[in-house]
C-alpha cells in the first residue's frame, strides 16, 4: 500500500447520542492531523443529532434512512426491516462510489448497516465502545472486526472468544477543545466566566439536554452552596434554562449549553456530572474531584456502570438519581470541606486517563490498512 497521505479514504459511522459522535469526531480530527491530504467520510442516521454535530466540526455526512427498534409494541417496528434493506443498499452504494481503504465504527444502530456492508465486501473494520456495557450494534459488529477498541476492564465477556486477542484497550477519544482544558490556568478561566479567582467553583453538568433531578437538587440546595461560599458554573439544558435564569448572580453563572467545555473544565475545582461514558473519560483528563449522578433512563443502565468503575477505584463519588435532590448537596459540600478526600479522588481519577485514545486508534487503522 502507497503511504502517500493523499491515498487514505476513510469511512467513519456512528450516533444518535453525542456518546457515539464526539469520540468519531476525535478520531477523525486526529486522522485529518496526521494525513491532511485524506478523504473522510462519515455515515449517520437521517434526522439524527450527527447530522448536525459532524458538519459543525467541518466533516462531510451521509445520512442513511436507518431507525432503531422501538422497545415498546410500535407498528414503526414492522417497517424496520424496510429501513434496514434500504440503509443496507445504500450503504453498498456509497462503499462503491468512495472506495475506502478502512472503515470505523462507534457504535448506535446508525453504525450497523455500514460496518456490515464493508465486512461484506473485505473492507477492513475496527470497532470503538464507549461504555463498560457493549452495545447491540458493537457485539453483532465485533465478529468481523480487525480490532476492538475498548474504554474499560474486563471487556472481554461481550466479544466472541476468538476475538479475545483483538480487544485493546485505548480508552475514549477526546475531542481537541476539552484536551485544551489542560493547559489553561484555573485562574484565567474563572475570569472567563466573570467569576472570582480565590474562590472555589463548582461545575454542574448535565450533558447537552441538561439533566432535570441534577438541576432541581441545585436548585433544593442553593442556601447550602451559598454558605459554603463557593461559585457555581451551572449548565442547565435547554427545558429548565429560563427558569432557573432568575438565580444568575455575581456567584452563580447559569447556562443552557457550554460551547467551550475547556474553559468550563479549567475554572472547576470541583465537577457535579451524569456518567456518560465520554463524559467520564474527559472528566479522568481534567483530574478534578467528582461527584457523579447516573442517568436513569439509558439502556442497560450503562451510567451506573460507567460510575462504578470509578467510585471502585476511589476516583469518584457516587450520588443515586432517586436520592440526588436530597442528598447530592450535602455531599458536594462535605467534598468541599474534606480536602485530603478531595485530594485523594482528584489524584486517582486523573491516573485513569488515556489522552492519548485518539492517536492510539489512528495508529491501529493505519496498522490495519497498510
Amino acid at each position: 500500500m502507497n503511504n502517500s497521505a493523499s491515498t487514505y479514504r476513510i469511512m467513519i459511522s456512528g450516533g444518535g447520542t453525542g456518546g457515539h459522535i464526539f469520540p468519531a469526531v476525535a478520531v477523525a480530527e486526529e486522522w485529518q492531523s496526521q494525513f491532511p491530504q485524506s478523504e473522510i467520510l462519515f455515515v449517520g442516521a437521517q434526522g439524527k443529532m450527527e447530522m448536525q454535530k459532524v458538519p459543525d466540526a467541518g466533516f462531510k455526512i451521509v445520512g442513511l434512512p436507518i431507525r432503531g427498534l422501538q422497545r415498546k409494541l410500535t407498528l414503526k417496528n414492522l417497517l424496520l426491516p424496510f429501513y434496514i434493506i434500504r440503509s443496507l443498499v445504500q450503504s453498498f452504494q456509497l462503499l462503491s462510489s468512495f472506495k475506502p481503504h478502512m472503515v470505523a465504527g462507534f457504535g448506535g444502530y446508525a453504525s450497523a448497516p455500514l460496518l456490515f456492508a464493508a465486512a461484506v465486501k473485505g473492507i477492513p473494520i475496527i470497532i470503538q465502545e464507549q461504555n463498560s456495557y457493549a452495545g447491540l450494534a458493537n457485539k453483532v459488529l465485533s465478529k468481523w472486526a480487525k480490532k476492538i477498541c475498548v474504554a474499560y476492564d474486563d471487556m472481554d465477556k461481550f466479544f466472541p472468544k476468538g476475538k479475545l486477542d483483538l480487544v485493546i484497550q485505548t480508552g475514549n477519544p477526546i475531542r481537541l477543545n476539552v484536551l485544551k482544558s489542560l493547559q489553561q490556568s484555573t485562574t484565567s478561566a474563572k475570569s472567563n466566566w466573570g467569576l472570582k479567582e480565590e474562590k472555589k467553583t463548582v461545575l454542574v453538568i448535565g450533558g447537552s439536554l441538561g439533566a432535570t433531578t441534577i438541576n432541581k437538587s441545585i436548585e433544593a440546595g442553593l442556601q447550602i452552596i451559598k454558605e459554603l461560599d463557593v461559585q457555581l458554573i451551572w449548565q442547565t439544558g435547554n427545558r429548565d434554562a429560563e427558569r432557573l435564569a432568575l438565580f444568575n448572580s455575581d456567584s452563580v453563572k447559569v447556562t443552557a449549553f457550554i460551547k467551550d467545555m475547556d474553559k468550563a473544565y479549567a475554572a472547576a475545582d470541583f465537577i457535579v456530572s451524569r456518567a456518560g461514558a465520554i463524559a467520564v473519560s474527559e472528566l479522568a483528563i481534567v483530574g478534578k474531584p467528582v461527584i457523579l449522578i447516573p442517568s436513569p433512563n439509558v439502556t442497560e443502565d450503562h451510567q451506573t456502570k460507567n460510575a462504578m468503575a470509578l467510585v471502585k477505584k476511589d476516583a469518584a463519588l457516587l450520588v443515586k438519581d432517586a436520592e440526588a435532590v436530597t442528598q447530592l448537596v450535602n455531599v458536594l459540600a462535605d467534598l468541599i470541606k474534606d480536602k485530603s478526600v478531595s485530594d485523594n479522588i482528584a489524584r486517582n481519577i486523573a491516573a485513569l486517563a488515556k489522552p492519548n485514545a485518539a492517536k492510539d486508534i489512528v495508529a491501529l487503522m493505519k496498522k490495519e490498512i497498510n
